[in-house]
């Protein structure tokens, strides 16, 4: 595109978070960050900084770690000044009104709901749960409406007066880095930012320091066990050590060297050799850099592991091979590695602003300003002795190890008080506290990588060998596959990205398929595993799913050994085999996949959802059932070879290659990669890419089914309203129709109504047919899924009568955001190639998208987009609900799981008694027209 429009983003972050909550206010940090953006007093709306972001193209986000606090929006350039001014109202005078306190209270609560059934987060609070009294990393950091409002006013206390307390004490200018990035000269931005932020209060109050508390535990407990029943059905094994803070030792980054070595996955590794045993499929060692985990009272070290039924059931002999690894690091000492990251450092890829400046924000907080854009990123010198420091103290005596496991359901007696989570604690057996605490011996099988073949040493750009082109090319096209190229000529970096696509027409044809088909991509990417890691390392990254209709092969790093990872690949997946073991390990695995997916209620309603309005899509909940029967290693293999046998292979390759290299050359010769090495046949037809999508009745239908998570309270309401088969003008206005519905569907459902945390329309293009849905994701403590829906048409009354009186102005302000959007260059190659990919994906090739997208919005009119909105605000509109339901019940169960092999279908309140309800979905879409195949091409 000729354009070169880029987004101005501004960061600010301030050195106070969760740590800092009062006692009695756990959970104010997280609120004053919501209620500081309710308005100021020089711009008093509530949502108006959101309005005027979504009206010029822009986007806002918040976070609370626990010391930092970090805002951070973006917005058009010709627009940056006055963002500017309306962001830093809230840190000079923001109104923070007492109702507005009360209702957004109910966002802080429901934000900590949806969080609640989520493993990581009731890990890390049980985690925090174990430091002694009085040590902040035991502190309930989410809020809610418990500690927020009902036990304050409980006792007396002032929650307004402490949020504007705690304000005038930490939202203070000698506690805060700000970092702009924007298209001007130096000298008028910096004369802005001092203008403006001049007037932030700088009241020099003292805060907290925790840097003296650096021990978080009283004493080691390395002869306790804490057993854990997840929420997901998985094993997992976390051993965890509270080391000193590591901050002041940036420049060596000692947990980055030793995490280097502990999750490697090659020969020699711990995971290796697990996996050779069929006892884990993952592991991660290090330091997350989270808040939580990383400090100035501690950094905390862990080693996680996702283990099989087989490891769980040996998973202190698990624990055993995690502390001979330990032992060997510490008895080999510190080694110098090789000095990949300076290579990714120098060849980086730009991030998008508003990320830019956020790091840039943070990083000023923790390093000296030479080092505030690099700091994060490099590993400066080598330094053994700092190495070896924190190395010595990964020792058994002083691990904390923390076991889940659905076997653990009905037998943990003990409860954590805010997320619930049911844990025990017992005594690790005495054989086990005897070998750790002598001098056991090394294993054999475990030791240091060896040399890594895909390190790149050639970072020479490629001189083009044909005319320049804006977009791909085609450069093979047959029977058997097509093949697309363009040369980077923009990012000039010594990068490629390569995407392919194995379609392959059995996939779909059974439930049966498409779970053997899982197991295949998941075993493959096992057998790949260890071969495949080094390039991983080298910066070389590779992905393997599996898609609706076919294989997905992404790779992307230094174009100069990428091709050595293209071919290990296709050399894997032609000479594919397993053993009975690794099969029935991932079988085990994948029955816990598909229930995790079953269990989320945003999840299964998606799969509700599609299973209505796409032809022949299978439902996870088929595919369940299907990996509970008996399936073989025969069975798998049988598949794999009907796979291999007909298949069309489409790709996309950008970057830093010539099309020469891409057609006859030695790296990513098409042929020979694919064609010679796979054997394939052509299919008789080439293959679709996408479903016949029903046409739905011209009637309101209403989809409503049990959540099944009997524990979880969240439920999820989606109205969706079908527009049928459109044309690429028709598509184009049904985006400016949801971006002139975002702010006002936020404002009236999440800050006036406290719906939900999550509230959010999105244009639906489904196989190719248009359609528009709203989405609240509540909790059934506090609403009914069919009073939501009552609310959502509410929204959609009022958001029709703003359109009706939408003026030109305002109409034409929106239309000039998404034109700019369109304009916006790309930061990176790599977004240039995901809009690329899904031309190709989708095979519709309309790779000047963009460009036509925005000839349709230079002549659109006002009254064609109501009248686009105004079709379906009538009783025959194609309308679909789909509400998943929580029967949450606060009675303690007997058990955490339910049963996820049938969907229950729940009756509708009277609120919605004209709604023609489906209670058999394949009963439902039988009778009902399909539409063609049908691409949006112009």
């Amino acid at each position: 595109m000729s354009s070169i429009i880029s987004q101005s983003a501004a960061a600010l972050c301030i050195s106070v978070g969760s740590f800092s909550d009062p006692a009695d206010l756990p959970g104010l940090a997280h609120f004053l960050e919501h209620m500081v953006f309710m308005g100021s007093e020089k711009y008093p709306a509530e949502n108006g900084f959101d309005a005027f972001l979504k009206r010029h193209g822009g986007s806002d986000n918040a976070s609370t770690d626990c010391e930092r606090t970090i805002f951070k929006f973006d917005v058009q350039r010709k627009y940056f000044r006055e963002a500017l001014d309306r962001w830093a109202q809230f840190f000079i005078g923001p109104l923070m009104i007492p109702d507005a306190v009360d209702r957004e209270v109910e966002a802080v609560d429901s934000e900590y709901q949806m969080a609640q059934p989520l493993d990581s987060n009731r890990k890390e609070m049980l985690f925090g749960g174990l430091a002694k009294a009085g040590h902040p990393m035991s502190k309930f950091f989410w809020g809610n409406a418990q500690t927020l409002k009902n036990e304050p006013r409980e006792k007396n206390i002032n929650t307004y007066e402490r949020l504007r307390e705690f304000w005038r004490r930490y939202y203070s200018a000698h506690y805060m880095t700000l970092a702009v990035q924007s298209k001007e000269t130096l000298d008028n931005l910096e004369e802005w930012v001092r203008e403006i932020f001049i007037k932030i209060p700088n009241n020099g109050q003292p805060r907290a320091d925790f840097s003296d508390l650096q021990d978080p535990f009283d004493t080691p407990d390395f002869n306790k066990l804490y057993r854990v029943v997840p929420v997901r059905k998985i094993h997992a094994l976390t051993i965890s050590w509270a080391l000193p803070p590591q901050g002041k030792h940036y420049r060596v980054k000692p947990l980055h060297y030793i995490s280097w070595l502990i999750g490697h996955e090659g020969a020699g590794s711990i995971l290796s050799l697990l996996r050779k045993k069929c006892w884990a499929l993952a592991l991660f060692g290090g330091n997350s850099e989270s808040g939580f985990d990383q400090n100035t009272t501690y950094s905390i070290f862990s080693v996680s592991i996702t283990l099989s039924d087989e490891g769980f059931h040996n998973f202190f002999q698990v624990i055993h091979i995690v502390f001979q690894y330990l032992k060997m690091l510490q008895s080999v000492g510190p080694q110098q590695r090789w000095e990949i990251e300076a290579s990714e450092f120098h060849y980086q890829e730009q991030m998008e602003p508003i990320e830019f400046v956020a790091n840039i924000c943070e990083n000023m907080q923790l390093f000296p300003k030479e080092d505030f854009l690099r700091g994060d990123q490099l590993m400066f010198e080598y330094n053994p002795e700092v190495i070896s420091a924190p190395l010595r103290l990964l020792t058994p005596a002083t691990a904390n190890i923390l076991l889940l496991s659905p076997e653990h359901d009905g037998l943990c007696h003990l409860k954590e008080k805010w997320f619930g989570t049911q844990y025990s604690v017992e005594d690790i057996p005495q054989e086990y506290c005897d070998l750790w605490a002598g001098d056991f011996p090394l294993n054999p099988d475990l030791h240091l990588p060896a040399e890594n073949r895909f390190i790149a040493t050639d970072f020479t750009l490629k001189t083009s060998d044909c005319p320049d082109t804006d977009f791909p090319v085609k450069i093979i096209d047959n029977e058997r596959g097509r093949l697309w190229f363009r040369k980077d000529n923009k990012f000039k970096i010594p990068k490629v990205y390569a995407r392919f696509q194995l379609l392959a027409p059995i996939i779909q044809e059974s439930p049966k398929n498409l779970v053997l088909f899982d197991l295949f991509v998941n075993i493959l990417a096992h057998n790949l595993a260890e071969t495949a890691y080094d390039a991983d390392v080298a910066q070389l990254e590779y992905m393997l799913f599996p898609g609706d209709h076919g294989l997905f092969i992404r790779l992307k790093g230094f174009n100069h050994k990428l091709s050595l990872l293209l071919n290990l690949i296709v050399d894997h997946l032609a000479n594919f085999s397993t053993t009975p073991n690794v099969f029935s390990m991932f079988i085990e695995q994948l029955k816990k996949t598909y229930y995790i997916i079953l269990i989320k209620p945003d999840q299964l309603g998606r799969d509700v959802r599609l299973q209505i309005l796409e032809h022949h899509r299978w439902s996870v909940m088929q595919k369940y059932k299907v990996i509970m029967t008996d399936l073989g290693v025969t069975d798998l293999m049988d598949f794999v070879n009907r796979f291999k046998a007909e298949l069309f292979v489409e790709g996309l390759i950008q970057g830093n290659f010539t099309s020469a290299v891409s057609l006859i050359g030695n790296l990513f010769h098409f042929r020979h990669v694919f064609t010679l090495k796979l054997q394939y046949k052509a299919p008789p037809a080439e293959p679709p890419v996408l479903f016949r999508v029903v046409e739905l009745p011209q009637t309101h239908h209403l989809c409503k089914v049990q959540s099944l998570n009997k524990a979880d309270a969240n439920s999820e309401v989606t109205v969706y309203y079908q527009t049928g088969l459109k044309n690429l003008r028709e598509h184009t206005l049904m985006e400016l129709l949801v971006m002139h519905m975002e702010e006002p569907c936020f404002d009236f459902l999440r800050t006036k109504e406290t719906l939900g945390y999550q509230v959010y329309p999105s244009c639906r293009n489904t196989s190719g047919v248009l359609g528009f849905s709203v989405t609240v994701e509540t909790q059934a403590t506090k609403f009914s899924t069919d009073f939501v829906e009552g609310k959502i048409e509410a929204f959609l009354d009022n958001f029709e009568e703003k359109m009706v009186n939408l003026s030109d102005e305002a109409f034409q302000t929106q239309v000039t955001a998404l034109i700019k959007l369109k304009e916006c260059e790309d930061t990176q190659l790599g977004e240039e190639v995901d809009r690329n990919w899904f031309e190709v994906l989708t095979q519709q090739y309309v790779f000047d998208r963009l460009n036509k997208e925005i000839e349709v919005l230079k002549n659109v009119t006002k009254d064609e987009l109501v009248s686009f909105f105004m079709e379906h605000r009538h009783a025959s509109s194609r309308k679909l609900s789909i509400h998943v339901c929580s029967l949450f019940d606060t009675e303690e169960k007997t058990s955490s799981y339910g049963d996820v092999s049938e969907l229950i279908f729940l009756p509708a309140s009277p609120i919605l008694a004209k709604a023609s309800r489906i209670t058999d979905i394949r009963a439902f879409t039988s009778s009902l027209n399909l539409h063609p195949y049908h691409k949006i091409l112009q």
